[in-house]
């Protein structure tokens, strides 16, 4: 179906999003780090709805004065439903788009159905990935951030798929990774300490609709037993593990499956 583009306005900020036609509740796209709403084309296409760049990312505003933070984002989350006129949606969230949740757990009432994929884990007993505990890192992140290069992007991305990366991923997340970007990332991880990140999930059981943790078992950032504990700590989840796909894992190789089964989930809405 066809994907069309808007552009706001909100508090002094451009806003960029994607939107496709469907009836009931919209699916709702949060993408993650470094990212943008570029990485849900496939599944827009399949199953419609709105895709926003969060603050700091992709098109949207970069502004320093923004909050780059967990409640930041599910802050953002409000307004922007508030902007498109959405009351309930069915919530899609991948890596550091987990924030939502928060937003969702707040309002339990104004989710049809919750999708994780790969999700930055809101729970017990998660540490910090290796590049994250780089960036959380004062002088040390900024260093690190300044000496990126197409190549090193594309270097980094490597490990996090099962197949080879393609190319207008990276491209794609190299051509919004400017110094706004930079900074929304390494604000974002100093934000959240791991004990932040499971105080963010103990109002998870409050999200009382079908939920489907998807996870890309070839992922070296998040371990894939987190994928079964979200299921378990939401009261209707159910995890899926595809072996073959890493941490972005419907546009790595097992990406048709991966499709395949969010758009059946959310089609049963």
């Amino acid at each position: 179906m066809p994907v069309e583009e808007h552009t706001a306005e909100v508090d002094g900020q451009p806003l960029f999003w994607r939107a496709a036609p469907v009836d009931g509740p919209p699916p709702l796209y949060i993408h993650g780090v470094p990212t943008s709403s570029d990485d849900w084309l496939p599944l827009l296409e399949r199953t419609g709805g709105l895709a926003p760049d969060l603050p700091g990312f992709g098109r949207s505003g970069k502004g320093g004065h923004l909050d780059y933070s967990l409640a930041g984002i599910a802050a953002f989350v409000e307004r922007f439903l508030a902007l498109v006129e959405v009351d309930r949606v069915q919530l899609v969230v991948h890596d550091w788009g987990a924030a939502a949740l928060a937003f969702a757990a707040a309002h339990p009432e104004r989710i049809e159905r919750l999708l994780l994929v790969n999700a930055l884990p809101l729970l017990p007993d998660y540490r910090w990935h290796r590049v994250a505990r780089v960036w959380r890192t004062p002088l040390l992140g900024e260093l690190t951030m300044g000496a990126t290069t197409h190549w090193a992007l594309a270097r980094a991305l490597r490990p996090a798929f099962a197949g080879p990366v393609p190319e207008a991923f990276v491209d794609a997340a190299w051509s919004h990774f400017d110094q706004g970007t930079q900074r929304a990332i390494l604000r974002l991880y100093r934000s959240a300490p791991e004990t932040r990140l499971a105080e963010a999930g103990t109002a998870l059981s409050h999200i009382r609709v079908p939920a489907l943790v998807v996870c890309g078992e070839h992922d070296p950032y998040i371990g894939s037993a987190f994928a079964d504990a979200y299921a378990a700590r939401l009261s209707d989840g159910r995890a899926v593990h595809f072996a073959d796909a890493g941490h972005w894992p419907w546009l790595d190789r097992a990406g048709a499956d991966v499709i395949e089964a969010c758009a059946t989930f959310l089609g049963e809405s």
